[in-house]
């Protein structure tokens, strides 16, 4: 007889949901999406550094993975799943707003941003951090992944993984002024 633990059960559960969204049960995908919340919410946030790009990420997410879930071939990946589509949402908000920048630019508004590294802390440490840095960091601290579902999710090696986690380190100490 097989003893159940409350993880397991949880696990268990979660892809019951799965299961169930993926045959159509609204209430299942947004339950799915209801416990992934606040995940979703920290990788945009440090992925996009603004609330309103953030939340449009999310919500392309969304509407992406309820399109998609029947292509989910595992259902334990879930969760891996949804952020690789809000990773992919996000890049592709960055690389539009990088593309306006450049537009404006063009046409004589010159963009003028202020950095002032005056009582920094972590959090606008991570968001100075190259858009490959800032996500390795994000998902593997914020979010607990391995640097292999980190490398799952973006498609990249596991060794490129560590390397940018090492990198993003020893940036993040320099910008902090850590010693280390």
């Amino acid at each position: 007889m097989k003893i159940l633990t409350m993880k397991s059960l949880r696990i268990n559960q979660k892809h019951d949901l799965v299961a169930l969204a993926k045959k159509g049960e609204k209430d299942a995908f947004i339950s799915l999406i209801q416990q992934n919340k606040v995940n979703l919410y920290r990788v945009a946030k440090a992925m996009l550094h603004n609330e309103t790009d953030a939340e449009d990420a999310i919500q392309m997410t969304i509407l992406k993975a309820y399109e998609k879930l029947g292509g989910l071939r595992k259902n334990k990946y879930f969760k891996t799943w949804l952020i690789r589509i809000l990773i992919n949402e996000c890049n592709k908000a960055i690389k539009d707003r990088k593309q306006i920048a450049v537009l404006d630019y063009q046409h004589g508004n010159h963009l003028i941003s202020e950095d002032t590294y005056e009582n920094i802390d972590l959090q606008a440490a991570i968001h100075s951090l190259k858009a490959e840095l800032r996500g390795v960091t994000v998902l593997f601290y914020y979010e607990d992944l391995t640097t292999k579902e980190i490398g799952n999710i973006l498609n990249i090696p596991e060794g490129t993984v560590r390397s940018r986690l090492s990198t993003a380190r020893g940036q993040l100490k320099k910008i902090l002024k850590l010693e280390g």
